[in-house]
């Protein structure tokens, strides 16, 4: 663990995307800075607003199958009923097939929006990463903690008490990790900061009141920082839940308010977002039990549903910074999402299909036409079929010229294992072991 730099994510997926993401923070708070205005909150929303301006082709990729989806319901719903209750292999690959071609007709991939899930995903877990650890990303931040960092290392007993204020917890292991416990200055320093970042007003004044000797740097310190977190008269490194508490005992009621509109804009604008989303068709509102996509569809609703909910419970126990980046990326996901309704509106999708259904079909014909599949339409994987090719007009000695031929291409492995005239092959011998 020795020269681990302060609270960068180490994961071997997400790792690399936060450290490429922390770059962007610190240069838009360097920018910030250089303007005079070195606020965190600010540049969260600045750093929500360019990463999600630039995950907007896949989201429009992503919109854009959705609602197609909720178009192509009532096809692959038929298709659905039409094999109901069929499990024999014909009638599964007519199926697979027509549900194919639904899906060719209205030009999108079966695997649906997947591919740009798997790409979202990593980027937007990075972006929640370097925004709940500033300090690890952000050099401005880090460097406001050294100089008390430096005090509290060379004070008797400092280890002891940080690891017991409330920010600590996320952090205990940390301190009884080899590293720590072996001195490791690096270490011991990133682990100072990782808790102080965490702190609450309450924690600043309670080292103020344990380290007397201290209070000029901590006082530095935590004035350094209120100026980085202060965002519309709120101290984000506080919990919107702390704020009321302190709002409370102090009358304040301004700062309620303030208090309480963080995690209740957090679930406004999720719930906002999730009406603005492409919905399924459903034309009774049952959901049929057999149905595996209704009740996939289902399950969504429901979610959905949950999550302005569960944004505001988990707002009100995290930092404020937290729920500002919830609410950005909420605002900004609602403004895309209504562009980009409006323009899908605009396709003609009939123009669409039919563009989509001649491409299908070309790609078919090119398909049909290339040597490999002239060869596999030759040959079968039936015995019905073989027998048909024994009762043909072509003569015995052409019959075992073309299937020798097939054999030596068999033998020789110049075809996949797999392949149809692989198994031709096998169907063959097996139908001649069977005759003797």
């Amino acid at each position: 663990m020795t020269g681990v730099l302060l609270t960068q994510y180490q994961g071997r997926i997400v790792g690399p995307v936060a450290w490429l993401l922390g770059h962007l923070m610190n240069g838009i708070f360097n920018v910030l800075n250089a303007i005079g205005i070195p606020n965190i909150g600010l540049a969260i929303i600045i750093f929500t607003i360019v990463i999600y301006l630039c995950l907007l082709p896949l989201t429009y990729k992503q919109q854009k199958f959705s609602k197609l989806q909720s178009k192509m319901s009532p096809e692959l719903k038929a298709i659905q009923d039409k094999y109901k209750g069929k499990k024999d292999n014909d009638s599964m690959l007519a199926m697979q097939q027509e549900t194919k071609e639904v899906y060719a007709k209205y030009g999108v991939s079966q695997t649906g929006s997947c591919l740009q899930l798997l790409i979202q995903m990593p980027i937007l877990f990075a972006l929640y990463r370097v925004i709940y650890s500033i300090p690890a990303y952000v050099n401005i931040v880090r460097d406001s903690f050294s100089p008390l960092v430096e005090d509290l290392m060379g004070t008797s007993g400092a280890a002891e008490f940080l690891q017991n204020l409330s920010s600590a917890s996320q952090f205990k292991k940390q301190f009884t990790d080899a590293a720590f416990t072996a001195g490791d200055t690096t270490y011991i320093k990133n682990t100072f900061i990782d808790v102080l970042n965490k702190a609450s007003s309450a924690d600043w004044s309670s080292l103020t009141a344990q380290f007397p000797s201290l209070t000029a740097s901590i006082e530095n310190t935590h004035t350094a920082l209120l100026r980085f977190n202060n965002f519309l008269g709120l101290n984000i490194g506080d919990t919107p839940m702390y704020t009321m508490k302190t709002a409370f005992a102090d009358k304040n009621f301004l700062l309620l308010i303030g208090g309480v509109i963080v995690p209740l804009l957090a679930a406004l604008t999720q719930w906002i977002n999730v009406k603005l989303m492409p919905q399924a068709a459903n034309d009774n509102g049952k959901v049929d039990p057999n149905d595996p996509t209704a009740q996939m569809q289902q399950s969504m609703k429901t979610m959905n549903l949950m999550m302005p909910i569960m944004s505001a419970v988990f707002c009100l126990s995290l930092p404020a910074g937290m729920g500002i980046y919830w609410i950005a990326g909420a605002v900004v996901r609602s403004i895309q999402q209504i562009v980009i309704n409006r323009h899908i509106d605009k396709i003609d999708i009939d123009a669409e299909i039919a563009k989509n259904t001649a491409k299908y079909k070309e790609k078919l014909e090119k398909q049909k036409s290339t040597k490999q599949m002239n060869l596999y339409a030759n040959l079968s994987t039936r015995s019905g079929d073989l027998n048909t090719v024994k009762n043909s007009s072509i003569s015995e000695a052409e019959k075992e010229k073309q299937l020798k031929k097939a054999q030596d291409v068999y033998a020789n492995k110049n075809i996949r294992k797999d392949s149809l005239l692989a198994k031709a092959n096998m169907v063959k011998e097996f139908n001649e072991q069977n005759t003797k």
